[in-house]
């Protein structure tokens, strides 16, 4: 269960979903410090590999527990929300306006991401969450270039 609540942040009391999120941002914030930063192969190969494990680990917890798409499981938020820092430059404020955005449309669910929940089992638990992550991504690189900042690094 360590993994699958993302080493604890999943059993907050309060919206693990956005607790989970946080663990993730957490995890980024010190990579600020690398020179150079990570690049968003590196990210995208790690938000990879968590949807490819958080797949069968959530339908796994689905199955032991009875709960349908259980809050504490945050697996699905830790790979939405690197996919929400894609392509943009690696900067504090990218990543808590990736933060802030993943988490508005985490939560919203604007189509056709409520659509995909539906899948069920492990794929529909994590694929809504990288949908999520598009989006806030696709927000976050047009609110960069209106702001005339360079992306896609």
């Amino acid at each position: 269960m360590v993994a699958a609540t993302f080493f604890g942040w999943g059993r907050f009391p309060v919206a693990p979903g956005t607790a989970g999120t946080l663990g993730a941002a957490t995890l980024c914030a010190p990579l600020l410090l690398l020179d150079p930063p990570p690049s968003s192969w590196w990210i995208l190969g790690s938000s990879a590999l968590i949807t490819l494990a958080g797949i069968p680990l959530a339908s796994w917890c689905e199955r032991e527990t009875g709960e349908t798409d259980p809050g504490w499981f945050v697996l699905d938020e830790v790979a939405g929300y690197l996919v929400s820092i894609l392509f943009v430059p690696f900067q504090a404020i990218n990543l808590a306006g990736a933060f802030l955005l993943f988490r508005i449309f985490d939560v919203a669910k604007p189509y056709p991401i409520k659509n995909l929940e539906r899948i069920g089992g492990g794929i529909g638990i994590m694929v809504d969450d990288l949908m999520a992550g598009i989006y806030a991504n696709i927000s976050l690189q047009f609110i960069l270039i209106c702001m005339g900042s360079s992306i896609f690094t």
